[in-house]
């Protein structure tokens, strides 16, 4: 770096409401993202809901000449949507599943079946190591009554920790994506606050784009203008987050956010906007290499005692709903067996006759087969998530008693 001592990075995030059958205009859109990457001149392209390979392979090709490396993220059913290119080299991938995402009986908001994940990608610039993490959370659908918060908190602790845990051989950690949290949420000051990531959009020079840095806005055609009534001016939930961790220094030039139409359209992009961060990263001598600590601070016990609840409600229904469906089993179970005694009972000619015709009797019968399996395989399913709860609030228990056990001794 001693002939140009600053590096400038341009990063495009974007979540881009790509599901097939269902987007509208998704390969319209699918086209006019390739083209505004292909010409703006970006270093990075964060890329999230590409839920089509065969989307990614059209970008990959469209991008061939401008991007040399991309990575598409594959888990669960359908992907986890996430695809990152790069105009440098990638050197190492990996992919993280959350452990809880939702319900597969939830057909209707299909986080579950999408595999929410986060990914990471290793990238060299001028001998400066990046870590590039783009990620998707579990979607919040009700404020007033959010029933997927507990899963949401989770992932963003699991977050927090995977990027802990994984970048302690990186100068730069970057991170961008669709966290489906508003500013003041407690997963987004969780994972602000136990990694040390800086909001762009917090503390950029030059912002240029949506008031308040909104991502999801009622003015855009493809938005659900009933679930933003609540928020006439829109919401932030699309982040770029970073943090330099050894003896460099990053700060974030201008922010821009796209504004509805995409140029020359009549369409935009997404039902969200994109976010388009200039980002300097700058040597300063004398650090030794090495990752930053989390730092003991009051409000951050305060923060994680507060995901700790929220961790906890979802426990407690967890529960609730692993005992409803073992019931049912058990129901159905003694069902099936008090049928099969009074069939067993009519065959060998017994005095304990059924009192229902046959048809009657064998859908019933049916009837409790059904219930037996999907109570049985919804209550396997519960029993992990109670494990997965658990095991996140242990971790949570431990984590502050540690933080305490530091500001005692501060």
């Amino acid at each position: 770096m001693d002939k140009d001592p600053v590096l400038q990075l341009r990063i495009f995030d974007l979540n881009c409401w790509g599901i097939r059958y269902l987007s509208k205009l998704r390969q319209e859109r699918i086209e006019m993202i390739g083209d505004v990457l292909s010409t703006e001149g970006f270093d990075l392209a964060l890329l999230q809901e590409v839920w089509s390979e065969g989307d990614y392979s059209q970008l990959k090709q469209k991008l061939s000449s401008r991007y040399s490396s991309s990575h598409y993220f594959k888990s669960g059913v359908i992907g986890s949507g996430l695809c990152v290119f790069s105009r440098y080299p990638i050197l190492d991938t990996f992919l993280y599943q959350y452990s809880v995402n939702g319900y597969p009986y939830m057909i209707q908001h299909g986080d579950w079946f999408c595999g929410k994940s986060v990914g990471l990608v290793v990238i060299k610039i001028r001998e400066i190591i990046f870590n590039v993490y783009v990620t998707h959370l579990h979607a919040e659908y009700c404020r007033d009554r959010d029933a997927y918060l507990p899963h949401r908190v989770v992932q963003a602790w699991e977050l927090a920790q995977f990027i802990q845990h994984t970048a302690k051989g990186a100068d730069v950690v970057l991170l961008g994506g669709d966290l489906n949290m508003h500013p003041e949420d407690v997963g987004i000051r969780l994972l602000r606050g136990w990694t040390g990531l800086r909001d762009s959009f917090a503390h950029t020079e030059k912002f240029e784009g949506c008031k308040d840095g909104c991502t999801l806005v009622p003015d855009n055609c493809f938005t659900n203008k009933k679930e933003m009534r609540w928020f006439p001016q829109g919401i932030r939930i699309d982040y770029v987050l970073y943090q330099a961790l050894s003896h460099y220094t990053i700060t974030c030039e201008s922010l821009v956010t796209t504004t509805g139409t995409a140029p020359g359209k009549d369409v935009p992009y997404s039902d969200h906007e994109a976010v388009m961060a200039t980002l300097h990263v700058e040597e300063q001598g004398g650090a030794e290499k090495g990752p930053s600590c989390t730092r003991a601070e009051p409000e951050l016990v305060d923060t994680l005692n507060e995901a700790r609840t929220e961790v906890r409600v979802g426990l407690h229904t967890a529960e609730r709903q692993r005992y409803s469906c073992g019931r049912m089993a058990v129901l159905a179970l003694l069902l099936l067996l008090l049928q099969g005694a009074m069939g067993l009972s009519s065959l060998l000619g017994g005095t304990l006759q059924q009192p229902f015709p046959k048809l009657s009797f064998s859908l019933l019968g049916l009837l409790a087969v059904v219930a037996l399996l999907a109570s049985g395989v919804l209550c396997l399913f519960h029993t992990i998530e109670v494990r997965m709860l658990q095991g996140t609030e242990e971790q949570m228990r431990l984590a502050l008693q540690s933080l305490q056990h530091k500001l005692s001794c501060a």
